[in-house]
């Protein structure tokens, strides 16, 4: 496994969460946008268009997917709460790195996530025990996935580009 691809090591779910552990988890994505905004906030443009890795994503193309990845899991959990074990739609998240909005300065989607995450924690906060049981199809993985994983991948997600960033950062002695 390539630690700088995956400084945290891969995604793995352990199964249903125990309330604390998910408590641990809602608490992670609430706090997202402050940890990257703090992490990036003084990186030059130079800094911010540097790859975290040899033909990886620059700074602000990691921002940019956190923001788009983070309202897909918006959207996501909706659809998760509001209908019977729903299909949900899969992105090329490698295309829309490479769109003309992964240009804007980097506080564009910083400002996105504050809301998103806002929206998303309100909801997952407000939920009983039974609702972290429902599920999702997954097409592209072609599996039933629950919210308690939905929330704990979310959870590893955000530290995950947090430390890629953060690596890139101590390898290239940014202060």
């Amino acid at each position: 496994m390539d630690s700088i691809k995956f400084p945290l090591g891969p995604f793995v779910f352990e199964g249903h969460l125990s309330s604390s552990k998910r408590k641990e988890y809602i608490l992670d994505i609430e706090v997202l946008p402050k940890r990257l905004e703090l992490l990036v906030q003084s990186l030059a443009t130079f800094q911010l268009e540097t790859s975290y890795r040899s033909g990886g994503w620059t700074i602000n193309q990691i921002i940019h997917h956190l923001a788009d990845s983070h309202m897909n899991m918006l959207i996501r959990l909706k659809l998760l709460l509001t209908e019977e074990n729903p299909t949900i739609k899969p992105y090329q998240e490698a295309l829309w790195a490479e769109m003309v909005d992964y240009s804007l300065p980097f506080n564009n989607s910083i400002t996105l996530l504050y809301t998103i995450h806002q929206k998303i924690t309100i909801i997952l906060k407000s939920l009983n025990e039974d609702a972290f049981l429902k599920t999702y199809f997954h097409p592209e993985y072609n599996r039933i996935v629950t919210l308690d994983e939905v929330i704990a991948m979310y959870s590893w997600h955000g530290k995950h580009h947090i430390a890629q960033i953060a690596g890139l950062m101590n390898r290239e002695k940014w202060d």
